[in-house]
Formats: structure tokens, sequence, C-alpha cells
């Protein structure tokens, strides 16, 4: 990481100066925006506002956490989501997350396939949320680039090494139209400024990658934002 000091010396002596994607500031958003009031996405009584994708069992802990796990009797094939019924545009969105050592989760942000083709019958490697909107990686152990906490998946790896495994983690995303900045535990870890040919709005979607993984989420709140300029 560059210092001030060796910032001010690059500068001085026209050094070029290379700061690294992973350490990074957050880049500037573009507009003005007013940023509404924050707004609980789960009730922690039930999945209403919800709908399951996929064979993934979702349930409602007696302390109000959310659990996504695979029956034994009836594996899930492939990935199971769980997604919104509304959509959103621009948002802040956070959460706190609990997964498996070596478990595989995510969350889905302007995916407009609703994860239709990452399970079942219809599924298509090339068609998951990732590839259609954007995906937030959670995974535990130790994942490398993209499979790093925090990463926008297959486009910006997170900086590693901020998870607390086998622990609960804060995940903040800010999604703009013009750039996502992910958060873990209150460090910036990652940013995109998303693709051009990609929806600019969508449901938000939590995943259950496989049939060995498990993951728990608590605390899902949203705050959305308008552009005044």
């Amino acid at each position: 990481m560059a210092t001030a000091v060796g910032i001010l010396l690059a500068l001085a002596f026209g050094i070029p100066l290379v700061i690294s994607a992973q350490t990074a500031p957050p880049q500037r958003r573009s507009g003005v925006f007013r940023v509404g009031p924050w707004i609980e996405l789960f009730n922690r009584k039930n999945l209403d506002g919800w709908e399951v994708i996929g064979d993934g069992v979702w349930m409602v802990l007696r302390d109000g956490v959310l659990l996504g796990q695979c029956d034994p009797r009836h594996p899930c094939l492939h990935q199971s989501w769980l997604y919104t019924t509304r959509q959103f545009g621009e948002f802040d969105l956070q959460l706190e997350y609990w997964t498996r050592l070596a478990g595989n989760s995510g969350v889905s942000i302007r995916d407009t396939s609703r994860a239709r083709f990452a399970v079942g019958a219809q599924w298509d490697r090339n068609r998951t949320p990732s590839h259609i909107g954007y995906e937030i990686q959670i995974g535990s152990g130790s994942g490398k680039g993209y499979e790093v906490s925090g990463s926008v998946y297959l486009l910006d790896a997170a900086k590693p090494g901020i998870q607390r495994d086998s622990d609960w983690n804060t995940l903040q995303i800010e999604s703009r139209n013009d750039l996502i900045v992910v958060r873990l535990n209150g460090t910036v870890v990652s940013q995109h400024p998303g693709l051009p040919e990609r929806s600019k709005t969508g449901p938000i979607g939590l995943q259950l990658h496989d049939k060995d993984s498990i993951v728990m989420f608590r605390n899902i709140r949203i705050r959305e934002t308008t552009r005044t300029r």
C-alpha cells in the first residue's frame, strides 16, 4: 500500500504512482443523490416478500435468523436462490452472513433472470446470476481471486484477509448505475463500474451454491436512493 510520504515524494519527483485496485479508495459516483430511510427487507418471522428458486430449504429460525440449506434426502440440483419479489434500482444494502468452512454463497443484484438458469433442468453455467446481473461472492476458507468474499464475481477480486471465518460478517453493497462498491466489515474490498449492456435494476437474491453449502443471514436492510441531478 502506498504511504502518504511515498505519494508526496512520487508527485514531487514525477515518479509514476500505481495503486492496486484492491487498496484504491472508492471511485467517485456521478450525480447527486437523495438517500431514503433504512427499511427491513426481511421481517425475521417468515418469507413474505421473498420467493424460493430451486430445491433449497429456506427457513426462519426462532431467533429470527434466515437459514438456507439442502435436504440430504432430496439434494439440490445445482444452485438454490431466495429472491425478493420487488425490484430495486439504486440502493445501499446491508446484511450479516455466516457460512460453514468451505461454504459457498453470494448476493445477487440486478439479475433479471431471477436465477432460472442456475437451478434444475434449465441449468446453464454461462447464464447464472453472475453472468446476467452481478453476484457479490460469499465464501469461507482459503478462496483466492474471485472466490474471496466481497468480490464482484468474475469482474473484480476482493481484498483478502478481511472476513472472519466461521463467524458473522457484515456485508454492505452500494449499487449505483455507474458504480458498485462492496464493503466487508467496514472495509472497501471491491468495486466495479458495471457493464453497459447489463440491467441497472432487478431483484436482490441470496444464494445457496450447492448441496453441501449451509448459509445464514440476518439484519437484512436496504435504503433506496434517488438521483436529484
